[in-house]
């Protein structure tokens, strides 16, 4: 039986919690203090376009896009769909439990586990079925092509049918004995599931979960377990067939998603996930540094030490700008040339609790009090 390493607290804080907590290397009980801000310089107009209001969210919240719609959901098993350009609510509904991940949908069909270890799928608000997991699981569902993916933390893969929740097929594989709280990697890529399996990337055949190709972005070192701690974290960053992923606390690196290959990897240290658009990949470390690698060959482009110790969501690449999450509630706009601020707006003053994603022209991040908030860059 594998051991899971607690990571369900807010994802903001999850960087500074499990450095702490994994490399016990702290010589002073105080935390860095972070870095003051200088003015908002506003170089770039945006707006907040709307908010809506859920429950405290202190899971590892992915949240659902499909087209214009937004799916979130809080801790006591509540799930929300809205519509991303003007925040109209289209449904609200309650699974009844308290929930270990989500949340996934294809825009008909949305899914969510608990922490009872249940995968519950829901449509227009309606429960259309339930189905236990076998363990424990901290990875959004991926729902698609009329099916329900779920990665467990024990590195089985499930498929269920979408619509009547029938199990399709089950993959177990073997691993290290401890995996990480936190949430994976799962998405389709062509006619491929992709998952994150340890340090590796997982091509998969949607069909039966037979394994067509891995790549490894870090492989596990030391001595013991937790020296050997690799998984790799979500949020990813897609464009066209690559992947660009990071490994927990190891590396960051690109993968081909059509053959297997392994691009490149480079060396960092953080717990969050990786942004990215078709010349960069952006991720933020640490220590709140924010760096931008070539998405060719993973060359250092630039890193701001303008948020150090802000504990910072992963980045999302929109239009000239990437932006970040950070632990008091500020969302930052940083250039995607050398990451100069371009301005920053203010959410309900608590954590940015999911990274932050796009729905059409529609910037959408969810804080730990539950706010979910829609902004609108220039």
């Amino acid at each position: 039986m594998k051991k899971v390493l607690p990571a369900h607290v807010l994802r903001a804080s999850v960087a500074s919690f499990l450095v702490a907590a994994l490399a016990a290397c702290s010589s002073t009980p105080d935390k860095p203090k972070p870095v003051d801000l200088p003015a908002n310089v506003a170089l770039l107009g945006v707006r907040q376009a709307w908010n809506a209001k859920l429950g405290d969210v202190s899971f590892p919240l992915t949240v659902g896009v499909s087209g214009s719609t937004v799916a979130v959901a809080s801790n006591n098993g509540t799930v929300l769909a809205l519509d991303g350009a003007t925040g109209r609510e289209l449904w609200r509904a309650s699974v009844g439990a308290p929930l270990s991940a989500g949340v996934g949908s294809d825009g008909k069909v949305t899914a969510v586990v608990t922490r009872e270890n249940e995968v519950v799928a829901l449509e227009a608000g309606r429960v259309l079925w339930r189905q236990r997991l076998g363990a424990q699981t901290y990875t959004a569902p991926l729902v698609a092509g009329g099916r329900v993916f779920l990665l467990a933390a024990d590195r089985s893969v499930v498929a269920f049918d979408g619509q009547t929740g029938r199990k399709l097929w089950n993959q177990q594989r073997t691993g290290e004995a401890l995996v990480l709280g936190q949430s994976s990697v799962l998405l389709a890529v062509g006619d491929s599931l992709v998952a994150g399996m340890s340090g590796r990337l997982v091509g998969m055949n949607p069909a039966n979960g037979s394994t067509r190709w891995e790549a490894a972005i870090a492989a596990p070192r030391g001595t013991n377990e937790v020296e050997r701690l690799v998984d790799l974290v979500g949020s990813v960053s897609r464009v066209g067939n690559v992947v660009c992923a990071r490994a927990f606390q190891s590396a960051v690196g690109c993968v081909d998603a059509l053959t297997g290959r392994l691009l490149w990897t480079k060396p960092a240290l953080a717990s969050e996930g990786v942004g990215g658009n078709d010349t960069a990949v952006f991720g933020t470390e640490n220590d709140g540094n924010v760096l931008a690698w070539s998405r060719a060959d993973g060359e250092r482009l630039w890193s701001s030490e303008r948020l150090r110790y802000r504990t910072l969501s992963a980045p999302l690449a929109v239009g000239r700008s990437v932006v970040v999450g950070d632990g008091t509630g500020l969302v930052h706009f940083l250039s995607r040339e050398d990451g100069s601020a371009l301005t920053r707006v203010s959410t309900d003053g608590s954590a940015i609790a999911a990274d932050p994603v796009l729905a059409g022209n529609t910037v959408v991040v969810v804080t730990h009090n539950g706010g979910v908030f829609g902004f609108q860059p220039e």
